[in-house]
């Protein structure tokens, strides 16, 4: 979109009254924003709009909203940001099926017709390491088997869903509470870039637009809105990811859940959605039968799901044999495994550095170990 039609688009958006509902039925009576401005007000109100809101668009915003929307327009053309609308060809065909789709969203990075084929990975910012470890395996597994993995860049699972997908440089797109111009938490800035390098980051929100709380719960409708399902990963019992399952149970989308410990507080929520029918998952593979069927040929093409799920298991000596099996995917410490299998502490440290070297497990901070 060149400068002058996204100053009309901003302009309309900025009139008091004129809600995403209304902005859209205006533009599909007169055909785009710069038309709806010129209307007369008669034309306005045969349209639908009360004289009151024909008055309104008539006159427009106020100087100083004028003022910020040409300061927005210089910052989207800065940054090179890409601004699509409900009515482009490359706006997201699954977004556009839900009932309240964004009239406008801020793209950095590319979209593709491969992100047809998506699943939303959400859960806790306060994510155990197990948690965390898992998300990333099937984040990773999916985005190898070419579905793209969609969630929020938050601390915890989000940023767990991420990473995953870019271990097999999968594609992922992170969806904002905040304008597109920031980055929120401000530490992702570098999962960002990699983001954008494979994916997308979006935001339906304007230039400068602050990490507000009530930002976030409207952002999650579009993070369940691009995919064909959701996967809360972790979550506590008051976890913004479960208004993202049901907004997912309300856009006709499946809903899925990791099982955790019933000890743990992090897994109560997510424990609860597979009580209330979400679909238990051990794996990408369980995800993967059920998203194939909704899916066409065109879009079966773009998969390819053997490709990530053939486990490769590398030859292991006694020592890291015996190490492998003294671990979980829990994460023990280097003491509780020299202590279970008695093996010296030289022993023990030269196995589990080359479990890690294999790429069998991972070490955490303190000196923990998980399987992977």
């Amino acid at each position: 979109m060149d400068e002058a039609s996204l100053t009309f688009w901003l302009t309309l958006q900025a009139i008091d009254g004129v809600g995403d509902r209304t902005l859209l039925k205006l533009i599909h009576a007169f055909g785009a924003p710069d038309a709806v401005l010129g209307a007369t007000t008669g034309d306005l109100i045969a349209a639908g709009c009360s004289p009151e809101l024909a008055e309104s668009v008539r006159r427009g915003p106020e100087l100083s909203i004028r003022r910020q929307i040409d300061r927005q327009v210089k910052i989207v053309g800065r940054l090179k940001i890409q601004t699509i609308t409900l009515f482009d060809r490359s706006y997201p065909a699954r977004l556009k099926t839900i009932p309240d789709p964004p009239p406008l969203l801020y793209v950095s990075g590319s979209l593709s017709p491969k992100d047809e084929v998506a699943v939303a990975i959400v859960g806790g910012r306060r994510a155990t390491p197990s948690g965390r470890l898992i998300t990333e395996e099937i984040a990773s597994d999916l985005a190898g088997c070419g579905v793209t993995i969609v969630s929020g860049l938050a601390r915890g699972i989000d940023a767990a869903a991420h990473r995953g997908a870019l271990m097999h440089k999968g594609r992922t797109i992170a969806v904002l509470g905040c304008g597109i111009d920031r980055t929120y938490p401000s530490e992702h800035h570098t999962l960002r870039r990699n983001i954008e390098s494979h994916g997308a980051v979006i935001s339906e929100l304007p230039i400068g637009a602050a990490p507000q709380s009530h930002h976030f719960p409207r952002r999650n409708r579009i993070i369940s809105g691009l995919t064909l399902g959701v996967l809360v990963g972790e979550a506590a019992t008051d976890s913004g990811s479960l208004i993202t399952a049901k907004l997912a149970l309300e856009q006709g989308r499946e809903v899925f859940a990791v099982p955790g410990s019933v000890k743990e507080e992090a897994c109560r929520g997510s424990n609860r959605l597979i009580k209330e029918g979400a679909k238990l998952i051990e794996g990408a593979q369980d995800i993967l039968d059920e998203i194939f069927p909704q899916i066409d040929a065109r879009q079966r093409a773009m998969l390819h799901p053997d490709r990530a799920l053939m486990e490769v298991r590398v030859p292991l000596g006694r020592e890291e044999t015996v190490a492998y099996e003294a671990l979980s995917y829990e994460a023990r410490s280097i003491d509780t495994v020299i202590e279970s299998t008695g093996l010296s502490a030289a022993e023990v440290s030269a196995a589990l550095l080359s479990l890690e070297l294999k790429g069998q497990i991972r070490q955490l901070p303190g000196q923990q170990y998980i399987r992977r």
